[in-house]
């Protein structure tokens, strides 16, 4: 999946919390430490992290801020010292963190790995095999993958109910007929970086053998998509992340991926090998949160930032407290 997908909601909360964290470049030269008061709930007793000194990170979009929020709080449940460096632009800088060290660990997706960091262009299908495939290979970078969670970030196109029933548009294949059978209804909305990807529009193409008209893909920014898809009169379809909880909030079609095109982005803790040997008792602490951690519920938390303008960190603790893995106080 993408290098950067910015909710536009977070984009300019985004841009403040760098300029006050005084991050520049790729953001490893400062952070926060997290001042809240936190207990074991289901998790962390005994305080097995305690003396740890620990630093998350997160790519700078919603999910990727909730997911890092959640394992900072969670280790300092634990009995850790967290320094909070979530926020960093595009993949990149938040990866090289964890790598060299700067960072101790993240929420990663396996697609992301495989294809960005380990330069494969052929996804593997099942979801295992590809975290797995990716464990494997990425130690040598000293990375260590803890397992993944049901939640797959993944790219689908969508639309809105009515054109959905009106052309009926229930798989990808639905939409290879439609641009042959009626392409002037084929209009497609989507961010400028899916349509050069080889995982987006030409892969995606290719693989269906969509007959899109030239100008029939309309780039704009990602967050606009939902809601020019939602009114259906700037295009039919739109390229939408599967977790993203406007599709429930906008009543958006997902269509099925029939022919398994997009690679799994399922997210899973990424982790310094080092940090990893020197406390594995990380692997125990994070793994419930990690199993519990669906596309549902993605898009119900996700919502509750990009729908709703909640605090990703208030978000996460919130959560946290509520399914019992931590306590406030």
């Amino acid at each position: 999946m993408r290098l950067t997908r910015v909710r536009t909601a977070v984009a300019g909360a985004g841009a403040l919390l760098l300029a006050a964290a005084g991050l520049s470049g790729c953001g490893l030269t400062s952070g926060s430490p997290l001042a809240d008061s936190v207990q074991p709930g289901s998790i962390g007793k005994g305080r097995p992290l305690k003396g740890a000194q620990l630093t998350v990170t997160s790519k700078e979009f919603t999910e990727q801020i909730i997911l890092g929020q959640i394992m900072g709080l969670v280790f300092k449940a634990a009995g850790a010292e967290v320094l909070d460096r979530t926020n960093i632009q595009g993949s990149i800088g938040a990866r090289e963190a964890v790598k060299s060290g700067a960072a101790d660990g993240m929420y990663e997706y396996t697609g992301t790995a495989w294809i960005t960091y380990l330069g494969h262009t052929k996804p593997v299908v099942d979801p295992y095999e590809q975290w797995e495939a990716v464990r494997d290979e990425d130690r040598r970078n000293g990375i260590a993958w803890l397992p993944a969670a049901p939640l797959n970030n993944t790219y689908a196109l969508v639309a809105n109910r009515a054109n959905a029933q009106k052309y009926r548009l229930r798989t990808l294949s639905d939409v290879a007929r439609l641009t042959k059978k009626d392409p002037g209804a084929a209009t497609i909305c989507g961010g400028s970086e899916f349509s050069v990807r080889e995982d987006g529009l030409p892969g995606v193409a290719k693989t269906y053998g969509f007959a899109l008209r030239r100008g029939n893909f309309k780039k704009m920014d990602d967050g606009v998509v939902y809601t020019q898809v939602a009114k259906g009169a700037a295009c039919t379809l739109g390229v939408a992340a599967t977790t993203d909880g406007r599709i429930p909030e906008l009543e958006l079609k997902v269509l099925e991926d029939d022919r398994h095109f997009f690679p799994n982005y399922n997210a899973a803790p990424e982790m310094n090998s080092t940090t990893m040997r020197k406390y594995p008792a990380i692997a125990d602490v994070l793994a419930p949160i990690t199993k519990r951690l669906t596309g549902a519920e993605a898009q119900r938390l996700n919502a509750r930032v990009d729908v709703d303008g909640e605090d990703p960190h208030e978000v996460a603790k919130d959560w946290l407290v509520r399914e019992g893995f931590i306590r406030e106080g």
